[in-house]
This record gives structure tokens, sequence and C-alpha cells, in this order.
């Protein structure tokens, strides 16, 4: 017993053991109770396994929400990647203090809490005192129904969503851009590479690995998303708007069938799964390549 209690793997193994209890408590045993109630009918009394998967399947609303989630989480994870890219090059680009002055103020909304600044959004894009509507009247425009109208809506949630997690992907984008040598840059120049040839062969291929964990990270944060379609549309208009998350609370629980809203919640595992298993082979693969 002393000779195991020295072991390395003993020590860690008693160390991370508070960590692991906690993930336990909090993650493993919801996840797990989830999946239980999720198989059983809305009284909790009897087991009908996959019968609420099936029922939520045949609703042409639920359906609405399987292309709404993709569409939001998709268009959101997009637009933060390409921004936060071109936002850490220029941030990249600006000397030492200067550099940090802006890393800070385009942290804002990263840093801001979401519910607070989704409510400032809420007041901008609301249709009576809408101030983007009283800007665009100053031009002679017509008022536009952001929240009123499914294009628009979905236009501002994924403003939204976009707008707090672009800073996210420019710090961390600007970190990877850090860790790249110069003198790989100084031997492309040399070779006579142009900016855009440094970017596809020393950038990219550099940052690549940390380009598909951040994208990965923020996929499934953008579809569990609740706060910014609760507090934006609620859903509306018409449950047009509803992803996993939302639809699951109005069904789970102010309609009060808690299994079917743990179904709507599940949903997002499989694609989250398989989204999950290609982005993480394609980094398994990268680094066995340049191990070899």
């Amino acid at each position: 017993m002393r000779r195991v209690l020295r072991r390395r793997s003993t020590i860690a193994f008693f160390m991370c053991l508070p960590l692991i209890l906690l993930i336990g408590g909090l993650v493993v045993y919801p996840a797990i109770y989830a999946i239980y109630l999720a198989m059983l009918n809305k009284k909790m009394t009897h087991f009908v396994g996959l019968g609420n998967f099936a029922f939520l399947l045949k609703r042409a609303t639920f359906h609405l929400v399987i292309f709404q989630s993709c569409l939001f989480a998709v268009t959101s994870v997009t637009a933060k990647a390409v921004i936060g890219f071109l936002l850490a090059h220029l941030m990249h680009a600006i000397p030492g203090r200067h550099q940090r002055v802006w890393r800070g103020l385009l942290l804002i909304p990263w840093v801001v809490p979401l519910a607070l600044s989704t409510l400032g959004w809420w007041w901008m894009f609301d249709p009576s005192y809408s101030a983007f509507n009283w800007l665009l009247a100053k031009f002679g425009i017509g008022a536009v129904p952001w929240l009123g109208s499914t294009g628009w809506a979905r236009f501002c949630m994924i403003l939204v969503n976009t707008w707090y997690g672009a800073p996210f992907f420019m710090i961390m984008y600007l970190a990877a851009l850090k860790s790249v040598p110069e003198q790989l840059f100084e031997a492309a120049s040399i070779d006579g590479a142009g900016a855009l040839a440094k970017l596809r062969y020393v950038t990219l291929p550099m940052m690549r690995n940390i380009i598909s964990i951040t994208v990965l990270f923020s996929l499934i944060v953008t579809f569990a998303d609740f706060t910014i379609v609760r507090i934006l549309t609620d859903g509306g208009p018409r449950d047009t708007t509803h992803i996993f998350a939302t639809y699951a609370f109005e069904i789970g629980i102010q309609s009060g069938d808690v299994p079917l809203g743990a179904a709507a919640s599940l949903f997002m595992l499989p694609i989250l799964a398989v989204a999950s298993f290609f982005i993480l082979r394609g980094v398994a693969r990268r680094d066995r390549e340049m191990a070899a």
C-alpha cells in the first residue's frame, strides 16, 4: 500500500479526485438522468423507450427547430471564426503597447454578462423604440421589423451571437499567431512569397489545430445557447426561431412535459458527436503527421 501511494499516478489521481467528483455530480449524473427522463411518459410513471423521440420527429415544428439550430450554429460559428481571424491579424500587426489597449477594448463584448448585453441589443431592435429604426428614419428609410419577421429575427440572433463570441476567437487566434516562429515568415519572404502565400502555406498550417479546437468548442456552446434566443425572440415569431435549448425549455418547463423536453434537448447530442468525431480526427491526424 505504501508503494502504491508513492506512485505519481496515485498522487495525481487523488489531486484530481475533487474535480472528478464535481464533474460526475454536475455533468455525468444529470446527463444520465436526462436520458432516463427522456424515456418516460408525460406523468413519468411508465417507460416508453424511444417514443418521445419518435413523437418529436413527427412534428413539423421540431423539424423547424432542427433546421434553425443548425443554421444558427453553423452561420454564427463561421462568422465568428472569420471575424476573429481578421481581428487577430490586425492585432498582431499593432505595436505592443497599443495592441494591449485595443485588445482590451475588443474583449469587452465577451466580458460583459451575456444577459445584460442581449437586453441592450433587444432595446435597439425593439419595434417601438428601436435605435436602429430611428437612425434609418433620419435617412428616410422605413422601419424594419427586426424581431417581427422570421428572416430578420434570425439575422438578429446570429448578429448578437457573433458580436459576443468573435472576441473569444480573436484572442485564441492571436495567441496562436504569436506562437508561429518569425523565421518561417522571413524564409517565406526570402523565397518571394506574398501575403496570401504566407497565409496559405505558413499561417494556416501552423494554426489548423487551434482553429479546429476553437470551432469545436464554439459549436458546442452555440448549439446549447439559451440566453440570446430567449431574450431576443423567445422562439417567435410563430416558433420559427426556436433552437434546441429554448424549445426544450418551452415544452419541458413551461408546458410541464419534462420527458419530452429532455428528449428535445438530447437531439443535439448526435449532431455534436459527429462534428466532434471529424474535427478531433483531423487534429489527431495532423499531430501524427507533424510527429512523423
